[in-house]
């Protein structure tokens, strides 16, 4: 055999014809059996291009393998002897060379080299491969399931009565097609695909289309033929063999949407149908292109790494994010399941019809399918208050962004590693950002014309960010409201510097008279101004900023365009105030000179409601993100009291939004000094916010009436308040614990507070034990993630310990909520030196689990390391990582989890005795103040 591959490559070297981009073999580029593998690059040649798979897959559940052959056709685009393609982890049984007239072009089996560092296979055609004729390659293969959540993997759940049941699924995004069929796993290379599956009678099979007909073909064994697929790239692919029960509804526009779920949970997937007709109704209007499948599947999977994905016509999710029980879910569940079948029908426009060229620009996907979340929870469910919802989102791109380690929205991506790393905050969270600032700076018009364009010009093709850029601006109406009408080359300078730089940037202000003198820098939480560094982080970087502001003089928002590092503008009379990012529609920080915030400040304290919500809540994020670097001074001279003296207002304030946003400050900084045992400090700073938002506490029900919004806020407060051993909260709480108990579970806890209610029953043995207990038995995971997280709040060391364990064993905690258990343990005060050093234990194993780059292991180094915060355990975190740079060294993770470490390091070391005497001084004038009251 290997005399015969010597001749043929010895032909090859004589005969074929590559495309220019072709390497020649490297000498260290060899195949597993020690020949020179044909290519060497990670990307694929484009000399060949799939037209057309035909898809024969049999999973066997019983033992756990499949096998399955695919004769794909292909486009020759230059004379070559050498097809290469991509294989995972694929046993090839046969592989072979067709004609048009699907004539072998060998009467001998063909060899195949294998090339695992690249998943890379090649298939040498003793004839020369003419181009512009049509060819098939036909392979033969098989496989274990795989044990993990990308690929062709296998997946479990338990009926009520105790019995395990088996499914195979698919996951392919990024790069895991290759490992159920040998394919041209890159996005570019979009094609047709015809499935068949094999099964058994007691399942059903379910793929991207609809079922076209099923043959008995003996042995107890059946073959679903499913319609040819639209075009599209191979990570869409996707096919299920389940016994999964059903519901089904029917758009205005005939489409069948189905939700499938576990039998037993059959009866949670009624609303998961509701909102899928709806959103995908208004995606077909706002869009104005039809949805051009006949049907769309909902799944749930049990076993589930990420939230969801968006295979065409089959999307599958993890439960928590499909199935909503109205008895059990609270409502940040339902928010929460509406916004991911938004985000997963947005897809099949922006991601599935048009697709970015390569992984470099995946926030064309990922970033608006985030922002049509929003664009279409607003339209569809007003009442579930979204918008409130988008400005955490931005805030938390904000925290991602203005670290050292952070990365252009269109960065560099070759290998799988790099890949799966690019859906982060900055793809998703990032992207849906400056897309909204974008939407707000052309007009919703424009916005929404422009998006139409680009969808039509580019379907069932791939796009790349200067596609999308053209086609915003050629839809531009000139009698349009905005007051920015901008040449092709204007636009795409603009946001050029969004995307193809990293950070966000900072808005200085500084007012004179009529005069605003404005100013931008790159906004950093970790290098000071005094820093030898910070000039050569701040060389270069520029933003076409677009500018909006109001003043007390003004009722409408002024626009302006900062393409420079400062500008001065002149208001049209003297003004009290200015507020700079009108309703944080724009994504960067304002910092006001010393008067600006004083007045702001002022502002807030005596008529707060002159600001809109979005305003009032988008200067406390500011204040505490500058509180970082210590820039904001105020009329205090120092950066922490001037925020604490902004945020003094919010005693008066009625919106649960900017409320949320001061406390959740102040509850981050009480768990970072918590967790560093600074007993007074932590003392006083939880008197403090009980006093201050006693008030708050006090009005919350314990029930689920109100307005999402009021809910969200009362799951909140009377988290934090029992957190925080305030003794009217613990006493409700115990008293619903123990009813729900005493009648085993069938008493209904009031849903928004039922985690509360479980985290203060978990405190004692009794209660952790009987938690896990229904943990174990739970047929509703919403309900299982909040026992779970109750368990994770004991302060008993010993039964996080066993969690752990627990999640490990994968049996009793499924794999996939590892990763979010870890993190819930890493929290807890008692167990963040436990969850790193059960890190650092099961590194290997965890890997394995959950391959490098992915959101699996990303979360548990996100999770667990910065949790910490002094220079000791900074050093332990570098010197684990040093250990095993081997290993993680293309990861960005470990610089972003190491940044954040660092900056609450920096935190402490410059707020912590200011906030020490402020508090002594602030609980002691309460006190004071109460005596002579009585």
């Amino acid at each position: 055999m290997h005399l015969l591959l010597v001749i043929l490559l010895f032909l090859e070297s004589q005969f074929c014809v590559q495309s220019s981009d072709s390497n020649s073999p490297a000498g260290d580029n060899l195949a597993t059996n020690g020949l020179p593998f044909p290519w060497s690059k990670v990307r694929l040649p484009n000399y060949i291009v799939p037209v057309h798979y035909h898809l024969l897959i049999h999973p066997n559940l019983t033992t756990l393998k499949f096998s399955g052959s695919v004769k794909i056709e292909i486009d020759v685009k230059n004379n070559t002897n050498w097809v290469v393609l991509h294989s995972k982890n694929l046993k090839i049984f046969t592989a072979t060379v067709l004609d048009e007239h699907e004539a072998h072009l060998s009467d001998k089996v063909l060899s195949v080299l294998e090339y695992p560092a690249h998943e890379q296979i090649a298939i040498f055609s003793p004839k020369i491969l003419t181009s512009g004729e049509k060819y098939f390659l036909y392979l033969e293969f098989g496989a274990p399931l795989s044990d993990g959540f990308y690929g062709f993997y296998k997946s479990t759940y338990k009926t009520k009565a105790g019995e395990t049941r088996v499914l195979a699924s698919t996951h392919f995004e990024p790069t895991s097609a290759r490992m159920a069929l040998p394919c041209f796993d890159e996005p570019i290379f979009k094609a047709n695909y015809t499935v068949r599956i094999r099964r058994g009678p007691s399942h059903i099979a379910l793929s991207n289309m609809p079922l076209e007909q099923t043959v008995e073909i003996g042995n107890g064994l059946f073959e679903d033929h499913f319609e040819v697929s639209v075009k599209m790239s191979s990570y869409l692919l996707a096919f299920i063999v389940c016994d999964f029960r059903s519901v089904s509804g029917m758009t205005a526009t005939g489409i069948n949407i189905s939700i499938y779920a576990v039998p037993e949970k059959w009866h949670q997937t009624h609303y998961a149908l509701e909102a899928a007709l709806r959103l995908l109704e208004f995606y077909e209007q706002y869009f104005n292109i039809l949805y051009p499948l006949p049907k769309m599947d909902l799944i749930a999977i049990p076993d589930f790494q990420s939230g969801a994905m968006e295979n065409w016509g089959l999307t599958t999710y993890r439960e928590t994010s499909l199935l909503y029980d109205p008895d059990i879910s609270s409502a940040s569940d339902k928010l929460w399941v509406t916004l991911v079948i938004g985000h997963e029908l947005a897809h099949q426009w922006f991601g599935n019809l048009v697709t970015m060229e390569w992984w470099n620009d995946i926030w064309l996907n990922e970033g608006f399918a985030r922002y049509m979340e929003f664009v279409s929870l607003e339209a569809v469910y007003p009442e579930l208050k979204v918008e409130d919802h988008f400005l955490d989102t931005c805030f938390g791109a904000i925290g991602r962004d203005s670290l050292n380690s952070s990365r252009p929205i269109s960065s560099l991506a070759e290998n799988p590693t790099q890949i799966k790393e690019m859906f982060d905050t900055v793809s998703y969270d990032k992207g849906a950002c400056i897309l909204h600032m974008l939407r707000n700076f052309l007009t919703n018009e424009g916005f929404q014309s422009g998006i139409i364009r680009y969808l039509r010009r580019f379907r069932y093709s791939n796009a790349r960010n200067e596609d999308l850029w053209d086609s915003l601006i050629k839809h531009q109406n000139k009698n349009s409201h905005s007051l920015f009408i901008l040449s092709h080359i204007d636009l795409k300078k603009m946001m050029s510097t969004w995307t193809l730089q990293k950070g966000i940037p900072l808005v200085t202000v500084r007012r004179q008279g009529r005069r605003l003198y404005v100013g931008q820098e790159r906004f950093l939480k970790i290098v000071l101004p005094n820093d030898p560094s910070w000039n050569s982080l701040q060389e270069g970087y520029l933003w076409h900023i677009p500018l909006t502001y109001k003043t007390s003089h003004s009722e409408h928002e002024v626009k302006h365009l900062l393409t420079t590092k400062s500008d001065v503008l002149t208001l049209d009379e003297e003004v009290d105030w200015v507020k700079l990012n009108t309703d944080m529609n724009g994504y960067y920080i304002v910092h006001y000179d010393e008067e600006g915030w004083n007045c702001l400040t002022e502002l807030l304290r005596v008529n707060h409601t002159a600001l809109s919500f979005k305003d009032r809540a988008s200067l406390i994020h500011n204040a505490f993100q500058l509180v970082t670097i210590s820039q904001l001074t105020g009329k205090t001279g120092n950066s922490i009291l001037a925020t604490l003296d902004l945020i003094g207002y919010l005693k008066s304030e009625t919106h649960n939004v900017p409320l949320l946003q001061g406390l959740g400050y102040l509850q981050s900084f009480y768990k970072l000094i918590e967790k560093r045992h600074i007993a007074d400090v932590t003392h006083n700073l939880k008197t403090y916010i009980l006093q201050y938002f006693r008030d708050v506490i006090d009005k919350q029900t314990w029930s689920d009436d109100g307005t999402v919004s009021d809910r969200r806020l009362r799951e909140e407060v009377l988290s934090l308040a029992c957190d925080f051993n305030y003794p009217p909260c613990l006493e409700k709480a115990k008293q619903l614990f123990n009813s729900w108990v005493d009648s085993n579970g069938t008493v209904s806890l009031p849903t928004d507070v039922s985690e509360t209610v479980y985290m203060v029953g978990a405190q004692d043995d009794s209660g952790w034990a009987y938690l896990l207990e229904k943990y174990g038995v739970s047929m509703c995971e919403t309900e299982k993630s909040k026992f779970l997280s109750a368990l994770a709040s004991s302060k008993d060391s010993k039964k996080l310990s066993r969690l752990l364990q627990l999640g490990m064993g994968g049996t009793v905690i499924k794999t996939q909520n590892l990763p979010s258990l870890i993190y819930m343990v890493a929290r807890n005060p008692v167990g963040h030196f436990l969850a790193w050093d059960f890190v650092k234990k099961h590194w290997n194993e965890l890997v394995e689990k959950f391959p490098l780059g992915s959101f699996g292991i990303r979360s548990i180094i996100v999770g667990t390391v910065t949790q910490f915060s002094s220079t000791e355990e900074l050093r332990e975190v570098e010197v684990f990582f040093k250990s095993i740079t081997e290993q993680v060294s293309q990861l960005r993770v470990i610089q972003v989890a190491t940044e954040n470490l660092e900056k609450n390091i920096m935190w402490l070391k410059r707020n912590l005795e200011t906030m020490r005497t402020w508090l002594q001084y602030e609980n002691k004038l309460k006190l004071l103040l109460k005596e002579q009251c009585f």
